[in-house]
């Protein structure tokens, strides 16, 4: 249990009275052994009044300074204690008695909030995958139980409807899992001088049946000539497959996807740009985070995917040093995608220039 700021201001007071009366017991007994060892009247009066002097002094002075110490730091306490209970909402007050205590608040302060939104985004992933188990478990049950009454046909199609499902929980535990690595940086990212024009070359080759089929184009820009940083080139090429997925999804027919490659300064800048459906300004963040999408009616059942790619598009990406972002114009006029590298000063000869791997990446 902590002391109140009064207890504790008392007991500085009384430390501090005690060392007072120790200095004045050793002053008095040095004065009777001295010179004037029978001191008169007018100088033990004086030794006296000066002694009430300094412990009145002493007590105010200890006890102002003993209260303003004292309070920010039960005020600390508290809010400790309320934090370890699980109230991680709690209002820490801000210390002013010192340049080192509003140090501590203000440290203090972060701590609450970094721990109040990881229980919120906690809270908010249970919630969040809890419906996304909900619908293929369902589905599930809905044709075990048809098969069970006979009222669903035991044919390929009813077959291949489960067997749908179950592949889609399947991916859905595959990408918490690597949501999960991504997050806590444990990817073992494999860097290596890698040419980011052969990693665009290659992730636009390999979705361009599935473009064509829904007639959406897909062409590159700036892979001509290559650019060299320090990364993974199959975690990248991952990265450029989760944007186009996201892209095709959301770019009609007769639309067009760009990826474009580009330096600027000593930044290497990937662009991947659709006409498509577009993004809302205030949505422009949130679609990193896990489990969002722009259009809530949609589910990983129609083909929206789930809801993953992007939150871990964003922690390879960081995990590179780099940075991706989204802009758009507003619904309806398209969205692009920027990821930043940084471009290294210099390159040995003997390092080999890396590519994404066939059959790694997604």
């Amino acid at each position: 249990m902590n002391p109140s700021p009064a207890r504790l201001a008392t007991r500085i007071f009384l430390v501090l009275l005690a060392v007072l009366a120790v200095a004045t017991v050793s002053w008095l007994a040095i004065a009777e052994v001295g010179p004037r060892a029978p001191f008169d009247m007018p100088y033990g009066t004086a030794l006296v009044v000066g002694g009430a002097v300094s412990f009145t002094v002493a007590g105010v002075v200890s006890w102002f300074l003993a209260r303003r110490i004292a309070r920010p730091i039960a005020e600390l306490a508290d809010a400790a204690e309320s934090i370890a209970d699980g109230r991680y909402g709690v209002q820490v007050p801000r210390a002013r008695s010192s340049a080192e205590l509003q140090r501590l608040s203000d440290a203090f302060a972060r701590m609450s909030a970094r721990l109040s939104d990881t229980e919120a985004s906690r809270i908010r992933l249970l919630s969040d995958l809890a419906h996304e188990i909900r619908t293929p478990l369902a589905t599930l049950e809905a044709y075990i139980d048809g098969l069970e009454d006979g009222v669903v046909p035991a044919d390929p199609a009813a077959w291949s409807t489960m067997r749908d499902q179950v592949l889609r929980l399947r991916r859905l535990t595959a990408d918490l899992r690597e949501t999960a690595a991504a997050e806590e940086h444990a990817l073992g990212l494999q860097l290596q001088t890698t040419d980011l024009a052969r990693v665009v070359t290659a992730a636009v080759e390999a979705v361009v049946p599935r473009f064509r089929a829904k007639g959406v184009h897909a062409t590159t820009a700036g892979t001509d000539r290559p650019v060299l940083v320090r990364a993974d080139a199959d975690r990248l090429q991952q990265v450029l497959a989760n944007l186009l997925d996201n892209a095709l999804r959301h770019t009609p027919g007769g639309g067009h996807v760009v990826v474009s490659l580009a330096t600027e300064g000593r930044r290497a800048v990937i662009r991947v740009s659709d006409d498509g459906d577009g993004i809302p300004p205030d949505q422009l963040d949130a679609i990193f985070a896990r489990f969002h999408r722009v259009d809530a009616s949609r589910t990983a059942a129609d083909g929206s995917g789930s809801g993953l790619g992007l939150t871990i598009a964003r922690a390879i990406i960081t995990d590179h040093g780099g940075t991706i972002t989204a802009t758009s114009d507003g619904p309806g006029r398209g969205a692009t995608f920027t990821i930043t590298l940084t471009i290294p000063a210099a390159r040995s000869p003997k390092d080999p220039i890396g590519g994404p791997s066939p059959g790694r990446g997604r």
